[in-house]
């Protein structure tokens, strides 16, 4: 299925003339040469294959506030997507989102998220990755790398442009890792999600803290050899932008912090 939507990927690029679209929220111009459509077929089957891989976690009311928190994110954002959001049982420090609204969330990071609104940034993190079609931008920037000629079904075939393919969705060999974005677009993940989290009635200012909470758990190389942005540089992003996420959460439902 997954290679299947792949090649279907391939014949729209070569039948479509690559499009300038543009970034919601940011107002940011982007080279997309796949559509929505085209993108949340090859999510979904994506989707399909990482749930059956991996394992649904048990705690019903972990699963039910991380639903119930991606909601209202979801809804924040204003993108009918069909959105699914998954707990997945694991100890790795992680959430995932893949195109067309499917969202995974492992449950090692639920303890560094701490509250129901650092929840919501991890949330609104990755609700910014779907919106502003990171994945889309990413499989245009793999396809003409490889080569717009060559079919995604040979490129699937070739070790090395297999992985420049899957790398689209942030998927690593045989779904085993999840790769990160580019730097440029985890901080636009940042910026558009914490704008999500606090129209969505969750206190934007848990946002510096949860990453420094990320932090501390080690482990991050430089910056410059990093596709993350460095924790400080990060931090710092979101409290130069806080004046304007207070506002917009001061309109808000403004849902109490509480622990999870």
């Amino acid at each position: 299925m997954l290679v299947k939507s792949l090649i279907a990927i391939s014949v729209g690029i070569l039948t479509t003339i690559v499009s300038c679209v543009t970034t919601p929220e940011t107002n940011r111009k982007q080279f997309v040469a796949v559509s929505e459509g085209q993108m949340a077929n090859l999510g979904e089957d994506a989707w399909k294959e990482i749930k059956a891989k991996e394992q649904i976690s048990k705690n019903t009311q972990m699963t039910a506030s991380v639903e119930s928190i991606g909601r209202k994110i979801a809804a924040a954002s204003g993108k009918n997507f069909a959105w699914e959001f998954s707990l997945f049982e694991s100890k790795e420090i992680n959430a995932f989102c893949l195109p067309g609204g499917k969202v995974g969330v492992y449950s090692g990071i639920v303890p560094v998220a701490k509250n129901n609104a650092g929840l919501a940034v991890i949330l609104g993190h990755e609700v910014a990755h779907a919106v502003a079609r990171h994945s889309a931008e990413r499989v245009t920037q793999s396809l003409l790398v490889a080569g717009v000629l060559i079919s995604v079904d040979k490129a699937m075939q070739d070790s090395g442009r297999k992985q420049m393919v899957l790398a689209g969705l942030g998927l690593g060999a045989q779904f085993g890792v999840l790769l990160p974005y580019s730097r440029f677009h985890e901080s636009e993940a940042d910026s558009i999600g914490l704008d999500y989290a606090a129209k969505a009635g969750f206190d934007p200012r848990e946002a510096p803290a949860f990453w420094q909470r990320m932090s501390s758990n080690g482990g991050q190389p430089p910056e410059f050899l990093s596709t993350h942005p460095n924790p400080g540089s990060r931090i710092k992003a979101l409290e130069n932008q806080m004046s304007e996420a207070m506002a917009i959460y001061e309109k808000s439902p403004k849902i109490p912090t509480v622990a999870l």
